[in-house]
């Protein structure tokens, strides 16, 4: 165990009152809460992408709004497969007192799942407006949905982060104000 995981484990044990297993199986059902508002948006939009291939107007679409589809298609599978992935970990980890491990993994399964999300998602903007408008719509509102995605997954959660106390410090009461800027 490194440095940093024993000072968060000091400070998890005294700000918590939480031992390292409490704050793992803490975290484990935290993600697994996360996990199910992600999975049935994801499952659902891979389920209406698998189908599209069979309506009589897909035959209509060019090369490249196929080329976009098929890489949609790809992205909404692999984030699936991803944000699923937990569940098939923690069956073949179950009782092996792994739970650290299982964790970890789960989280950058995660993360990663959420970045194939957000190319599927702007994947089906970029279909949905090219069919509709036409390819300069489509990149405008393409453009507008993946700066979206990352100022409220990547930017805000950063900045925040950033902003964050520091978790050295003993937390105050909650009836005690303490100023936290810098």
């Amino acid at each position: 165990m490194n440095s940093q995981a024993t000072g968060d484990d000091d400070w998890y044990a005294n700000a918590r009152n939480e031992t390292r297993m409490e704050r793992l199986d803490r975290n484990w059902l935290s993600l697994l809460q996360e996990l199910r508002v992600v999975q049935t948006g994801v499952q659902l939009l891979t389920g209406f992408l698998l189908t599209l291939p069979f309506l009589d107007e897909f035959e209509d679409l060019s090369g490249q709004q196929k080329g976009i589809y098929l890489g949609t298609v790809v992205c909404s599978i692999v984030a699936t497969a991803l944000l699923v992935a937990p569940v098939g970990m923690h069956r073949m980890l179950f009782r092996r007192h792994q739970l650290d491990l299982l964790v970890d993994a789960a989280h950058r399964c995660a993360m990663i799942g959420l970045i194939m999300l957000g190319a599927a998602l702007t994947g089906v903007i970029a279909l949905v407006f090219s069919v509709v408008v036409g390819p300069v719509a489509a990149w405008v509102a393409t453009a507008g949905v993946a700066l979206l995605l990352l100022i409220l997954w990547i930017v805000l959660p950063l900045t925040v982060r950033r902003h964050e106390p520091d978790s050295t410090e003993p937390l105050t009461d909650l009836g005690e104000e303490k100023d936290v800027r810098r």
